[in-house]
């Protein structure tokens, strides 16, 4: 059985997320992984929506230019709660703060998506929004969340594969994944436009 040029390129996942990592590994491919050190400060004025789309490319671009003949997952997530950017809070105090904002409320987790092959002139993204309900939190059960899950590294606070489940009313997606930072439905499809073989 021949194999193309396209389908035997090497995958590489540009994140130093572990959720990321874990996600991946569930397709079954090989795959190696590198930090993209792109600076993540939104731009004056920048959406949700846009900071995760630009960033997700400036992630697969950046690591494309070092592995040029590679196919490169770049992706990058937002929660936007009414059109204002929260990212990771990374420190105690900041997610208590971004969790009693979100108590009660609606916020979608932009997840964007993009690959990048430099060789092949290949370049695509897609954006997965997760619409998220909030219940209202009292203070006591957003301390015991963040003393258990410590999600310092996750969007908005919100780890939902582990406790933070409890703390939601409502998860709306078309992408299950999406919301713990990969949407695999979308990279499958990117992937497979890009060239590589699913299992």
């Amino acid at each position: 059985m021949s194999t193309s040029p396209s389908s035997s390129r090497a995958l590489v996942l540009g994140s130093t997320s572990r959720y990321r990592s874990e996600l991946l590994q569930r397709l079954g491919l090989p795959f190696d992984v590198l930090g993209p050190g792109v600076d993540e400060t939104p731009l004056a004025g920048e959406t949700p929506e846009a900071l995760a789309r630009r960033l997700a490319l400036a992630k697969a671009r950046a690591v494309a230019r070092q592995r040029p003949a590679a196919v490169v997952i770049g992706s990058d997530q937002v929660a936007d709660l009414n059109g204002e950017p929260l990212g990771k809070p990374g420190t105690h105090e900041r997610a208590v703060e971004q969790l009693r904002r979100m108590r009660g409320q609606t916020v979608v987790f932009q997840t964007a998506l993009s690959v990048v092959c430099h060789e092949s002139g290949f370049e695509a993204s897609e954006l997965a929004p997760v619409r998220v309900r909030f219940r209202d939190l009292d203070d006591a059960e957003i301390e015991r969340y963040l003393r258990a899950e410590q999600p310092y590294d996750c969007a908005g606070s919100a780890k939902s594969e582990g406790l933070g489940i409890a703390l939601l009313e409502r998860i709306d997606s078309d992408d299950p994944t999406a919301l713990i930072g990969l949407p695999l439905i979308r990279t499958c499809r990117l992937l497979r436009a890009a060239g590589l073989r699913l299992p």
